[in-house]
């Protein structure tokens, strides 16, 4: 005997079943199907219908009920997807397993990185390749830029730069610009952070910028290739302030383009900390501010030498070896460069040199330190071979010594050119050597233009003067020396001397500074 019980409670949309098992009996499997209510037609379009399967097996009754919905159906789908194959083609890789696999991937480029020698320590949190063949196309392009795997452990970085994306916009608006394609490697090394760049956002406007500058269109691949951090300046900050100060100091704006041609650096110089003390210091030296203005406008490059390292010592050292402190003004504005050079050395060698082939004293030197300060950068063959030419000339090594003395210029000039005037000054002039000791400066005057018409006149109206009142002034000064009835002693011995006037005079594009004579700004 076989005893099924049903309790069921119905509801419009599901049937609740509860089965009671009795005793174990033996039957035939069998399936039967009951429908235990009545669903109205909009009910049964929303959740279908309930099928209740009951089936005996062995003696066990099973009642499982089925509902086919449109409500039902995803969550049998998307229950498939978490239960099917991992192979299936709806599956998604869960995040812990895309995490593990971007872990892997990076894994096995640092593994190449550093096969290759490079040190991918600053890699963490750059974005990178996936796979190491990307990788590898990036280092084989940098390569054929010329860097190095030194240059890529110098800025690691690079390495996050893709190669379509990043490097070849960037050299190809480069060299668009005419930027030399032999200058790249170089460009590269000193500021490899060009790669990041936009050229519309980044490096365009720089560009236009310094246009804007009167540097000229030709002239901005060789700015570039001199000081390419300059494309990494914000268009606002140190490059508008250092151009303003220059400009408010003197320099003149007509020749703004040229001096920052010259020296782009000037460019990434801060106002208060590097040109304004360097300005203020050669004011203090006794050179007039335009005067410094000019030297800028002539020798931008000074603007690089180190005040504390280079400068100070240098005037400490001319100091040091006999050289006047009212001196100084003459001599950085006739040769700035010596605030810059390796001086000691130089003028060690110089004043031992000067006193084995002319027995030149140290009081001496200092003296033509101050006259010509170039002497401490001639070479010694050059010096050597012209005390030879003057002594093979007749003069005395002590009247070598006084020609130095007196005008430090004969160990400098052309020779074939000396050689020519000292022909002139015995043949035709017939003076004797000692005026041409008193007056050694006869050798840096023009021989067509200036001696030899000065001689002619003065030959042709019988006076008898000395050289340095023959050639010492200028044509019009000469004019009005001839209309005189006696020579003034005075003018006699006169000598050629720099005159810091001349490093000021008026230019007719001068006016008054758009930005102001003030430099209070800059701190």
């Amino acid at each position: 005997m076989k005893i099924r019980s049903y309790a069921g409670i119905t509801k419009p949309s599901f049937l609740l079943v509860h089965s009671e098992l009795p005793a174990l009996t033996f039957h035939k499997p069998k399936l039967t199907w009951t429908s235990t209510l009545r669903i109205p037609r909009n009910y049964e379009r929303n959740f279908g219908l309930i099928a209740r399967v009951q089936c005996s097996v062995a003696d066990r009754t099973f009642a499982s009920t089925s509902v086919s919905s449109s409500a039902s159906k995803p969550k049998s789908v998307r229950l498939g997807r978490k239960q099917g194959d991992s192979s299936s083609l709806y599956s998604r890789p869960s995040l812990l397993e895309m995490k593990k696999e971007r872990i892997a991937n990076r894994a096995r480029v640092y593994e190449f990185l550093r096969g290759l020698g490079i040190i991918p320590d600053e890699l963490d949190g750059l974005e990178l390749p996936v796979t190491v063949e990307v990788m590898q196309e990036r280092i084989d392009f940098l390569h054929k830029l010329g860097f190095t795997i030194e240059d890529i452990n110098n800025y690691p970085l690079v390495l996050g730069c893709s190669v379509k994306k990043n490097m070849i916009p960037v050299l190809d608006y480069l060299g668009k610009l005419g930027v030399r394609k032999s200058t790249f490697t170089e460009f590269l090394r000193r500021y490899p952070q060009v790669l990041h760049a936009s050229v519309v956002v980044d490096l365009a406007p720089v560009v236009k910028y310094l246009q804007g500058l009167d540097i000229k269109p030709n002239d901005i691949p060789r700015v570039l290739e001199r000081y390419p951090e300059v494309l990494g300046f914000k268009l606002e900050g140190t490059m508008s302030t250092s151009v303003a100060y220059l400009v408010g100091i003197g320099v003149s704006r007509r020749e703004v383009g040229g001096v920052l041609t010259g020296y782009p650096e000037i460019l990434g110089m801060r106002v208060g900390r590097v040109i304004k003390p360097f300005v203020e210091y050669l004011q203090g030296l006794g050179i007039p501010r335009l005067a410094v203005a000019r030297l800028i406008e002539k020798r931008p490059h000074i603007l690089g030498f180190g005040l504390e390292e280079r400068v100070k010592p240098n005037v400490e050292s001319l100091l040091e070896f006999n050289v006047r402190k009212a001196s100084l003004p003459s001599i950085i504005a006739q040769y700035p460069e010596i605030l810059g050079i390796d001086l000691i050395p130089k003028l060690l060698g110089q004043r031992s040199l000067l006193q084995s082939i002319t027995d030149l004293g140290p009081e001496d030197f200092g003296t033509v330190v101050e006259k010509m300060p170039q002497v401490v950068s001639l070479s010694n063959t050059s010096m050597v071979k012209h005390v030879d030419f003057l002594k093979d000339c007749g003069i005395s090594l002590q009247q070598v010594r006084d020609m130095v003395v007196r005008c430090p210029q004969v160990l400098a000039l052309n020779l074939d050119i000396m050689k020519l005037s000292f022909d002139y000054f015995q043949m035709e002039m017939r003076r004797p050597l000692d005026d041409l000791v008193a007056f050694p400066a006869l050798f840096t005057y023009s021989l067509e233009s200036t001696i030899k018409p000065r001689h002619k006149i003065v030959a042709k109206r019988g006076f008898k003067c000395s050289l340095s009142w023959l050639l010492n002034c200028s044509d019009e000064k000469f004019k009005e020396r001839m209309n005189y009835d006696t020579i003034e002693m005075e003018e006699m011995e006169m000598m050629p001397s720099f005159d810091m006037n001349s490093l000021m005079e008026p230019r007719s594009d001068e006016s008054d500074s758009e930005y102001g004579d003030s430099d209070d700004e800059y701190v």
